[in-house]
């Protein structure tokens, strides 16, 4: 009898301090996590499949767990124990389905979810305002980032429209890294050699945490930048000034800021203009121009020329 009582208050120990970690997360706001905060239709999309994610992997580890504790007390070895002695049972048609059969469909609803939202993700949010180009160039341990249409560069900082997508054109003239702003939408990542895609959008004005995902060697911890989304009024007079009133990065300028160090927030009036196609050339010859022509073509992910 005091072996039942132990295995029942085990029992509710664990569903209790499952149901405070719910409460206290609650508790605190979702806001809290700046992965579940989004601010644009992207990261919406994505907090949606995560937290589906999140309930279909509970409705899996609770029941489990639950049975867990149950079969360690309902099969305990005490002498008292009335639980039914089976040496020769070996198979059972049920369970077998049950195990092999509730994976199965996980992974089915999982994978529809997964790939819809991952194709819809690789065109531009819907909206009437024309994309903007932001090429971004992972170093060691700095985030370079130029304006085509704006014909501007930054350093560890991103300004950009509130209700525009933005079309992020990604590489690496450094070791692999990984583009991330949580709020905004997931990561990508920042190769040598490729011109990788992704689009975001900021709903509304705001400022975001932006950081390298990957661990890149000694100071990787200081690949973050600051992204800012303004008005698109705001965001013309930013470009207007930074013209005004920074210098011009040059390509013996971008030798000396592509060498291995630490950064602070820079801006350039200018660039080379073919500096972003010669930090991709460099690496992946000619199959990674035809990429590119492809994305500055349309052609690429179901993506729009802006």
């Amino acid at each position: 009898m005091k072996s039942k009582r132990s295995g029942w208050k085990l029992l509710t120990i664990l569903v209790l301090s499952y149901a405070v970690i719910i409460a206290v997360s609650v508790a605190l706001g979702w806001d809290k996590f700046i992965v579940l905060d989004p601010k644009g239709p992207v990261a919406e999309v994505q907090q949606k499949l995560i937290i589906l994610t999140g309930l279909i992997c509970m409705a899996v580890v609770i029941p489990v767990i639950v049975l867990m504790v149950y079969i360690v007390w309902r099969y305990r070895d005490t002498p008292d124990n009335d639980a039914p002695y089976q040496p020769n049972w070996h198979d059972s048609k049920l369970l077998e389905t049950i195990w092999w059969g509730i994976p199965i469909v996980i992974i089915i609803v999982l994978g529809i979810f997964t790939a819809r939202d991952t194709y819809k993700l690789a065109k531009p949010p819907v909206t009437d305002a024309n994309p903007i180009t932001i090429q971004v160039t992972s170093l060691d341990w700095k985030w370079l980032f130029q304006y085509p249409g704006q014909k501007i560069a930054t350093v560890n900082y991103v300004q950009i429209p509130a209700g525009v997508p933005i079309r992020f054109q990604l590489t690496s003239d450094a070791p692999m890294n990984s583009f991330w702003i949580p709020q905004l939408g997931g990561q990508e990542y920042s190769m040598p050699g490729m011109a990788m895609q992704l689009w975001l959008q900021a709903d509304k004005p705001g400022k975001y945490f932006g950081s390298g995902a990957n661990f890149s060697g000694r100071d990787f911890a200081h690949m973050q930048f600051v992204v800012e989304s303004k008005p698109q009024a705001e965001f013309n007079e930013w470009v207007k000034q930074v013209k005004a009133s920074s210098p011009e990065l040059t390509k013996e300028g971008y030798t000396q800021l592509a060498k291995p160090s630490t950064a602070k927030q820079e801006f350039f009036s200018s660039y080379p203009d073919d500096l972003y196609t010669e930090i991709v050339d460099k690496n992946g010859g000619i199959y990674m121009k035809h990429e590119m022509d492809s994305m500055n073509s349309g052609s690429y992910n179901g993506s729009t020329k802006p």
